[in-house]
């Protein structure tokens, strides 16, 4: 009797086979989860605290030299650091010193001084040199006022 060969087995066709189609699914939907994973993790990063850092700023002491007085422009502002806190002293008029948190209220990002106001360089939100108000943008609310006075040539720590 001659050898026989067996019969070629039959292509897979229950669940132990994947199609081209089915792996590129596969492999779209474990892309598209990575991704949204990357996003969620971005949404939930920690801002920063427009209030804690204004806090943190006025907890360094009452008499603490901000800046001096005339490195502040009449009608603008400078930026400064106090306790570690980015800080913003405004003067609108000769005389009148402001201070505020320099972390926006929008999306946390430090705000910078600008051509008559406060700018917010992140998503365009402005703010007032007398009050930190909003004068346009996303930012929800003012910034965190901190409690400043003159002293001799130096705005401090009230």
């Amino acid at each position: 009797m001659p050898d026989q060969l067996p019969a070629p087995a039959a292509p897979c066709a229950g669940p132990c086979s994947t199609t081209r189609r089915q792996l590129l699914r596969g492999t779209g939907v474990a892309v598209g989860a990575v991704a949204g994973a990357g996003v969620l993790a971005a949404c939930t990063e920690e801002r920063p605290d427009p209030g804690a850092s204004a806090e943190s700023a006025g907890a360094a002491g009452a008499g603490t030299v901000v800046v001096a007085l005339a490195d502040v422009p009449v009608g603008g502002s400078v930026a400064a650091k106090v306790g570690g806190q980015d800080v913003l002293v405004t003067q609108p008029t000769e005389g009148e010193v402001h201070a505020f948190s320099a972390v926006c209220t929008h999306e946390g990002c430090t705000v910078t001084p600008g051509d008559g106001e406060l700018l917010c360089p992140c998503h365009q939100s402005r703010y007032a040199l007398t009050d930190a108000g909003v004068l346009g943008g996303p930012a929800p609310e003012p910034l965190p006022s901190i409690e400043v006075e003159v002293s001799g040539t130096d705005v401090v720590l009230a």
